[in-house]
């Protein structure tokens, strides 16, 4: 056999969406075909199902009970933040859903080709920051396995500096659950909805057997005793800091949501299906983590075992531990594709289309989270999670960008074509390919937030009330930039993007090459032109 010399550009279409240039689009930046959009209803049910359950979304409500909140009003705000969310999300879900483009390729329909660049770095320093802090989580949850196996492995000598944030088995569990989630990286997306599945039926079996024990071990423990220990002016803030902190969270997904829906074999319709199901899950798997927590506390003492490891670390059980804390590491490994890696791949070859496609973007996210060092900032830096939790303030701001644009705007649509051809006077908007309109909203809806971020990264820096405006930061955000943008674009209006016919990547492909991702190949109407 002989041996091929790896090439360091990927291969580029061919078709008409290239425009003779590699500088905005490859294969896998192209609009799906027909033949690759594999994602039915089943696909997206278990995709955010599987998304859902991962150990940030248990610990939601605890954060707020931690601040003076009840459970009550902890679940309360879980389920009024997913709601709204949930709207932003079906509503930019489905442009990708219409047209089969990814973000990176929609936001140039708001922004400008080169305005688009603000959006997409903001995604990718949040995707590559998360998937790194989820391999600890991952990580974390495969040491408990190898524990729960040898115990004898939870005693072993550490050999790192305690300076470092993380021991020698912990290290192991982070490399093995490396190892183990790489393979993932190199699946098209059209194939790793299968892992979703999976996912989304053996996670949430063992998070209810979790809350099983809970309601059998403890009754729940003391949560339906807890009362607020706020009120006054103070509870309405800490509310609604709290439902920022929520919203955050998935603050990334309202943006980038069209890198899974391109996919969809089904109409734009199905993307509101998650308006009534995220609630629910959501607001599900929070009172999970409540009253396990809970029972744990009074089952056990000490402190509260918010960590879900932590409290399975206390059960007697080896067998249980293996099993529940395989479960966490599951939910790790799903969320970090559905949420993270695909998601930078995406944003990476936006900005190096010639260079990186889509499994070679997800590689590159898995190299990157090693030089991130992710277990020293889990350890030491805990100002600078919270810089990355209020990072949301930037993408609250291009989700309503973004949703208004095409809705509102541009009556829903969007020439497909032109979002692939700098040159197209359509979506240049200006001789620097910039939307001014869009960077002047986006600058309104970040500004009144920026003090209180500050705060949150270094308390010792007082703002005063200017602490305020960021403790509703996303909300914020998101409706001063919709109001600022929609109303200079009806002020003063782009007319050149504004269409009267959307143009479909069908009435592209028709008669041309077709992409698949990683290959060309000609459609069966396509070879039987290509015969006569």
């Amino acid at each position: 056999m002989k041996f091929k010399r790896p090439q360091l550009r990927v291969p580029q279409s061919r078709s008409a969406f290239a425009d003779g240039s590699a500088r905005w689009t490859n294969l896998d930046l192209d609009p799906v075909p027909l033949h690759r959009r594999q994602w039915g209803p089943l696909s997206f049910i278990s995709y955010w199902v599987s998304d859902a359950f991962n150990s940030a979304t248990w610990q939601f409500a605890s954060s707020m009970l931690a601040v003076g909140l009840s459970w009550r009003e902890s679940l309360i705000i879980v389920a009024i933040s997913f709601f709204i969310m949930s709207f932003v999300i079906a509503g930019n879900g489905a442009v990708g859903a219409i047209y089969h483009i990814p973000f990176p390729v929609i936001s140039r329909a708001s922004w400008g080709f080169w305005g688009s660049y603000i959006a997409i770095v903001s995604r990718v320093i949040l995707a590559l920051f998360w998937f790194a802090i989820q391999n600890v989580n991952g990580g974390n949850a495969v040491r408990a396995m190898i524990g729960a196996i040898w115990p004898s492995f939870l005693r072993v000598k550490n050999e790192i500096p305690e300076d470092q944030g993380i021991t020698t088995n912990g290290m192991a569990g982070y490399l093995i659950f490396w190892l183990l989630q790489l393979p993932f990286l190199c699946i098209h997306p059209n194939k790793v909805r299968w892992l979703f599945v999976a996912k989304s039926v053996l996670v949430p079996i063992a998070w209810i057997a979790i809350l099983i024990w809970a309601f059998v071990a403890e009754g729940g423990g003391t949560m339906f005793e807890q009362k607020a220990t706020v009120s006054g002016s103070q509870y309405s803030w800490v509310f609604l800091a709290s439902m920022t902190s929520v919203l955050g969270n998935y603050a990334t997904l309202s943006v980038n949501q069209s890198d899974f829906s391109r996919y969809s074999r089904v109409t734009a319709k199905w993307q509101l299906l998650y308006v009534p199901m995220l609630p629910i899950v959501f607001t599900f798997i929070s009172f999970i983590g409540i009253a396990a927590s809970s029972a744990g506390y009074a089952r056990y003492g000490g402190s509260v075992p918010w960590d879900p490891i932590e409290l399975i670390s206390h059960w007697s059980s080896r067998s249980c531990r293996f099993f529940a804390a395989f479960s966490f590491a599951l939910a790790s490994l799903g969320v970090n594709i559905s949420a993270n890696s695909i998601s930078a791949a995406n944003d990476l070859m936006a900005l190096f289309p010639g260079h990186v496609n889509l499994r070679r973007g997800q590689i590159i996210c898995g190299i990157l989270s090693w030089a991130l060092v992710p277990w020293k900032i889990l350890e030491s830096a805990g100002s600078f999670l919270n810089f990355m939790s209020a990072y949301a303030i930037f993408l609250g701001p291009i989700a309503a960008i973004m949703l208004w644009d095409f809705w509102l705007l541009k009556h829903g649509k969007y020439d497909t074509l032109a979002l692939y051809q700098p040159n197209n006077p359509v979506y240049r908007y200006s001789k620097w390919g910039v939307n001014w309109r869009a960077i002047v909203a986006f600058i309104v809806g970040v500004v009144p937030s920026l003090p209180g971020l500050i705060n949150s990264v270094n308390s010792s820096i007082p703002v005063g009330v200017g602490i305020h405006p960021y403790q509703f930061g996303w909300l914020l955000g998101f409706v001063g930039t919709s109001l600022v943008y929609v109303g200079l674009s009806w002020w003063f209006p782009a007319r050149h993007a504004i269409i009267e016919r959307a143009v479909m990547a069908e009435e592209i492909y028709e008669g041309r090459e077709v992409g698949t991702g990683s290959e060309e190949i000609l459609d069966e109407s396509t070879q039987e032109k290509a015969k006569v």
